[in-house]
């Protein structure tokens, strides 16, 4: 008995209009509503419902996405999206008191130094996947976010979030490291010289 094939992606690498960007779409276009929400009023349970129904759909476009096939424009969208959540969410937690700036504002430029060096590597052909850790890193990232809107935790035990925050920071610090890294070892393999 043969050995059972997969059946063909559903959608080629340059299809745009695929469920899987459907969904990442909306999740781009809902994080403005789970940000006037942690901006605009203390912690409640719907906002961390809102939040955590909008970080769910990263699941969920993954998972289309590995079973339609992958295209090149959901790797530049699931990404985005992910920035988009994380730090507008947490410039909101800045914004109400619930965050100091320097663990966020640390986050941040790690966040657009790496999306602007990926960009750059990217046209010259180089391409890193994202490691086990960096998909970690976001996860840690979200539920420091989560643990900022949770009325119990925001209210009465504060020092979870900030922990959480400062793991966040730790993670992003050593993924964007080991990034830089990865890429260099890629860019002289593939183009004998460093980028």
């Amino acid at each position: 008995m043969g050995k059972h094939e997969e059946p063909p992606p559903t959608y080629g690498p340059t299809a745009l209009a695929t469920p899987a960007n459907f969904v990442t779409v909306a999740r781009i276009l809902a994080t403005p509503v789970f940000v006037l929400l942690i901006a605009t009023q203390e912690s409640s349970w719907l906002t961390f419902a809102i939040g955590f129904a909008i970080g769910m759909s990263d699941f969920v476009d993954g998972w289309l996405a590995r079973r339609q096939g992958a295209t090149r424009s959901g790797a530049f969208l699931d990404p985005l999206a992910d920035k988009v959540l994380v730090l507008g969410g947490m410039f909101a937690l800045v914004a109400n008191g619930q965050f100091h700036w320097v663990p966020v504002a640390i986050i941040a430029v790690r966040e657009l130094v790496i999306s602007a060096y990926r960009s750059q590597v990217g046209r010259r052909g180089i391409s890193v996947p994202a490691t086990k850790m960096a998909k970690w890193k976001t996860f840690v990232q979200l539920w420091a976010i989560g643990f900022g809107v949770i009325p119990p935790i925001a209210e009465s035990a504060h020092w979870v979030a900030t922990a959480t925050l400062w793991i966040a920071v730790l993670m992003t610090v050593q993924t964007g490291v080991a990034y830089l890294a990865g890429a260099r070892r890629i860019a002289k393999a593939q183009l004998g010289k460093d980028v």
